[in-house]
């Protein structure tokens, strides 16, 4: 299967421009809760691609406003690409959005949503159990823990999500960033933030906070609310067992619109699939 054939065409990529700054690139990673945007430049010639710029470039570059220091190069595809070989890519640079480009032209964009699609139709291989993919390291809370500490816990452990454990230490629900992002208030030039995530004396003070992949935009300071986690999680949750295979939790994956799913056995918790689990899969 080609890379033309799952990926997101170039009409329907949104771009940011030269030249440009940073809230250009934060207004569209927040709009649409994307890990990072293309970046493209009108000349005479028409449009040309010029690189990517990710949620860690504005993190690690906080005071930098123009987009023409903070583009980088990232690895790209081409429509005729093989999908397989580009899904490794993927795993082996992290990297969750790749460019398909041809020459200067950008023609489009493949996601790991894109190459789960594909799996979930059968388009390529799905057949592996999600026994051998899923991490078994799993990061939990527990139902009354408050939601601002569950925020810190998911950021330390770098990953989007949390699963909830009960009193018998069963699995009761789970939140993600965007479960806390939907509900953070961004407080500005407010004393006395309560349970803000950064008060103005904290060493890491953020200027803000949004959810894209498993980091955080700076923008401005934000309040989360101090209720326990039970208020706010999903409690209604799709398990897969470890006899499932790719494809059967690809298509949950892609009914339910998530991007991680708990793996039981019986009624125990034994690992955790997220969608990057299932594009290993390609070339193990």
């Amino acid at each position: 299967m080609k890379v033309a054939d799952a990926m997101t065409r170039g009409e329907e990529v949104v771009t940011v421009s030269l030249p440009g700054t940073r809230d250009d690139v934060l207004e569209y990673l927040q709009e649409r809760g994307f890990s990072s945007v293309p970046v493209v430049k009108e000349t005479d010639e028409g449009t040309k691609y010029r690189g990517l710029i990710s949620r860690e470039d504005l993190i690690e570059h906080p005071d930098e406003d123009q987009l023409a220091v903070l583009v980088r190069e990232v690895p790209t595809a081409s429509a005729d690409d093989d999908l397989e070989a580009v899904a490794a890519t993927m795993v082996s640079e992290g990297a969750r959005r790749i460019p398909v480009v041809d020459g200067d032209a950008i023609e489009g964009i493949l996601t790991v949503t894109d190459v789960v699609r594909a799996i979930a139709r059968g388009d390529i291989d799905g057949e592996t159990e999600v026994g051998d993919l899923a991490a078994r390291d799993v990061n939990t809370t527990y139902v009354d823990v408050p939601l601002h500490i569950v925020e810190r816990e998911i950021f330390y452990a770098n990953v989007p999500y949390a699963v909830v454990l009960d009193d018998e230490a069963s699995l009761a629900g789970i939140v993600t960033e965007v479960d806390i992002i939907e509900v953070a208030r961004v407080v500005e030039g407010e004393a006395g933030t309560g349970d803000s995530v950064a008060n103005q004396d904290d060493e890491w003070m953020w200027e803000g906070i949004k959810a894209v992949g498993n980091r955080y935009i700076p923008t401005r300071n934000v309040e989360i609310p101090a209720e326990p986690v039970s208020k706010f999680m999903t409690d209604d949750l799709v398990s897969v067992p470890t006899r499932a295979t790719a494809k059967d939790a690809a298509q949950t994956m892609i009914r339910e619109d998530i991007e991680q799913i708990p793996l039981v056995s019986g009624d125990e918790l034994i690992g955790i699939v997220r969608d990057i689990n299932l594009l290993e899969a390609l070339y193990e």
